[in-house]
């Protein structure tokens, strides 16, 4: 049967994402990282939870303390607070210095290992926070590129399923296919009850809103 690398980080994108790569008949290779990200406790627990119930083939939790010493992310770095007032101008300042690509080459060499034939990623380019390594266009240049870099028999797909999603129809997507959304985590703050005013909280709590839903995990009152 085929199989598909699902990079994993634990929120409501990518759980959605690699449930899509379920329905289309891949068995997934679950890809998660460990970065040093102020939630990664929750977020790897998340992981866990959502990666079980997906009857995943193989599963692999992968450190990255390097991006700790790169810092410039308020995700990452304890000098720097994480906004709570709303959408920044420009690239927010909770941006990690090309994450995606760093995590994309890596998913990469864990599909030529296994024999892969795709790549999901829950990036949202329309609804996002303005992350540039969400965009489509640079996604679609990294696979290029990945193709060009592997084996000649290694032929890949990167997926990107919720691409042109807004957080509503991902909300409603994911109740449509049985994603459970309560194991899901999207703070950027907060490990333990979500803080609502980040801008994941705020993004995710508008999806939520918008769909009509109730969002199942726990907020600070």
């Amino acid at each position: 049967m085929k199989k598909a690398v699902c990079i994993i980080s634990g929120g409501m994108d990518s759980a959605l994402g690699a449930k899509i790569a379920q329905k289309e008949g891949y068995n997934i290779i679950a890809l998660h990282f460990n970065y040093g990200q102020l939630t990664e406790k929750r977020e790897l627990e998340s992981f866990r939870k959502i990666s079980k119930k997906l009857k995943v083939i193989e599963s692999y939790e992968i450190d990255l303390e390097f991006f700790k010493q790169i810092g410039a992310s308020a995700l990452i770095d304890s000098s720097l607070e994480v906004p709570i007032g709303g959408v920044e101008e420009g690239v927010p300042i909770t941006y990690v210095p090309f994450r995606n690509g760093i995590f994309l080459s890596i998913a990469t060499a864990l599909a030529e290992k296994h024999g892969a034939e795709a790549l999901f990623i829950g990036v949202v380019e329309e609804d996002s926070s303005g992350y540039p390594d969400c965009r489509n266009s640079y996604i679609k240049s990294m696979e290029e590129s990945i193709n060009l870099g592997t084996r000649d028999e290694t032929k890949l797909e990167i997926k990107m399923p919720l691409v042109d999603m807004k957080k509503s129809e991902i909300v409603q997507k994911s109740i449509e296919l049985g994603v459970p959304l309560e194991d899901t985590w999207s703070c950027y703050k907060n490990e333990d009850k979500a803080c609502g005013v980040c801008d994941s909280c705020r993004l995710r709590l508008n999806g939520f809103e918008k769909a009509g839903v109730v969002d199942p995990i726990n907020y600070i009152d």
